[in-house]
């Protein structure tokens, strides 16, 4: 049997602003939560590696998307760094104006559709300091930022992305301590969730109000949940992980509307985060055009076989453990299980 893409089909890749560009003496960047914690603690990055260093695709740039149709891309999706772009939160970095400029202009010189984000985990320092996304002053930060962003790129960027794997900021930020701030507390997690879709929804909102010809959307990392047995329990074990890591925030995204399971575990444990009248029907307003799918690996659980200590901070892991099933395919350099069904 033979399979053919469909014409038009992307062919390419995915990076981010923090994660390339590095950092140019004069190139006017303020510092995000990466440059912070990179001066705290350099131990905790790989081979102490930090972002000021990267692939330096902020010098480069051209070279790379030569690169890029040379291997046959036709996108390409990155983000704008909101420290670069704003670095004292109000005034507009010139300089990387025309950096975003001349990448965007460069890829569609080259046949290389440009997919843009606005956050891919990298919270300028001057908002962190002032609550970061537990703060509904940056959700309204965020929604500037955004418009400036329409309003300088939107004539040729014709797919944007508010947020990059928003789940990814909720658990290493505030649950399991992987990423700045490296708090653990499960009521900042659910605040944190609560005022990325908001933001994220206030973008949308911005985008279409702005008349623009493109689609906005979100990429998420789902991660489908597996029971490990049809045992009742295991069924609801896997339930339950579904509703803390995907359908938070793919309802939202997808249907305007929060899971009504979620609400209630929740309300019963006293999690709920704080909203304002009028918050949720903003959420209705951020239905995205596109959904993107970052698929790593599945999530499979079981019913819990040991007590939770009740003294213990509240986790979603109160509800299941996880499980490792017998035989399964490993990228043991990852240590994730290869589970290609995963994804449809």
């Amino acid at each position: 049997m033979e399979y053919k893409f469909p014409d038009g089909f992307w062919w390419g890749s995915a990076s981010s602003a923090t994660q390339s560009e590095g950092s140019v003496d004069g190139d006017g960047k303020a510092k995000n939560i990466w440059d912070h914690w990179y001066n705290l603690e350099p131990n905790r990055f790989h081979e102490q590696i930090g972002p000021a260093e990267t692939s330096t695709f902020y010098k480069n740039y051209h070279q790379d998307i030569l690169l890029m149709k040379r291997i046959g891309h036709n996108s390409f999706r990155t983000s704008i760094s909101w420290a670069r772009l704003m670095p004292d939160g109000e005034k507009i970095n010139r300089e990387a104006v025309e950096f975003y400029n001349n990448v965007i202009d460069d890829l569609i010189e080259n046949g290389i559709e440009p997919i843009f984000g606005l956050f891919h985990f990298d919270m300028p320092l001057y908002w962190q300091e002032r609550g970061g996304w537990q703060s509904r002053e940056t959700v309204a930060a965020y929604e500037t930022y955004a418009k400036v962003c329409f309003e300088l790129f939107g004539d040729r960027v014709k797919h944007w992305v508010t947020f990059n794997e928003p789940v990814v900021v909720v658990e290493g930020g505030y649950l399991y301590d992987f990423h700045y701030p490296n708090n653990v507390n499960f009521r900042s997690a659910a605040q944190v969730a609560f005022h990325i879709m908001l933001a994220h929804s206030k973008a949308v909102r911005a985008y279409k109000d702005m008349g623009l010809s493109g689609k906005i959307g979100i990429v998420l990392n789902l991660t489908p949940s597996y029971p490990r047995s049809n045992n009742e329990e295991d069924l609801k074990a896997s339930f339950i992980a579904d509703l803390f890591f995907n359908r938070s925030f793919l309802e939202p995204a997808i249907n305007g509307i929060y899971p009504v399971e979620l609400i209630e575990i929740l309300k019963t444990y006293d999690q709920l985060p704080e909203y304002e009248s009028g918050d949720l029907e903003i959420i209705q307003q951020g239905k995205v055009d596109f959904l993107g799918v970052n698929y790593y690996q599945p999530r499979r659980v079981k019913a819990r076989a040991t007590m939770i200590n009740p003294d213990s901070p509240f986790m979603p892991d109160w509800f299941f453990e996880s499980y490792e099933m017998p035989g399964r395919k490993m990228n043991v350099y990852r240590g994730w299980e290869i589970y290609e069904q995963g994804i449809y």
